[in-house]
């Protein structure tokens, strides 16, 4: 069952589910979720390794923040990728999951938002990957609405997210086992 923005609204003050909303999800949200802003953009740098046990995620460059008091966009070229995390958080209790998909204004500019489950008792800011596959250079302002969260009713037993993502990190500092 998908929540409504009544129930979510409600999970916002008693549970924290989403943090750092914009005034608008709080007082209007659309549809039956919230929309997330962009906060953040990395560019990876250098190589990847995934394993059956072992993995390690390329290095990151910062290349831009998003700032509440000075307004600023980043130009996404074309055929380049991306990581990005929004301006708000998530704290998944444990019958909740969350599921995104980008706004459809993303892709009719020629880019594509990925995304991934959040668990139940994943707590932490959200990374996303995003892609420019169109012929275009797309300006995106920093604290736009760029995807769109759904939260889901888990029924029966759940088991907690333990992975090593925990609290939004983006990259790994080092080859790590996983969990």
């Amino acid at each position: 069952m998908i929540l409504g923005v009544d129930r979510l609204l409600e999970l916002v003050k008693t549970e924290k589910l989403v943090e750092n909303l914009s005034e608008r999800e709080l007082t209007n949200p659309e549809g039956a979720g919230f929309d997330l802003r962009l906060g953040e953009i990395y560019e990876l740098k250098g190589n990847s390794f995934l394993g059956v046990e072992d993995r390690k995620t390329p290095e990151v460059e910062l290349l831009k923040k998003y700032n509440s008091e000075k307004k600023s966009s980043f130009i996404f070229k074309p055929g380049c990728f991306y990581l990005i995390k929004t301006i708000e958080s998530v704290n998944t209790p444990k019958n909740i999951l969350a599921l995104f998909t980008p706004r459809t204004t993303i892709f009719r500019s020629g880019m594509m938002i990925f995304t991934a489950t959040c668990s139940p008792g994943y707590c932490g800011e959200l990374t996303f990957a995003i892609a420019n596959f169109g012929p275009c250079e797309v300006e995106i302002e920093m604290g736009a609405r760029v995807a769109h969260a759904m939260f889901f009713q888990v029924e029966g037993e759940t088991n907690l997210y333990r992975g090593q993502w925990q609290g939004g990190r983006v990259t790994t500092e080092k080859k790590e086992k996983q969990v």
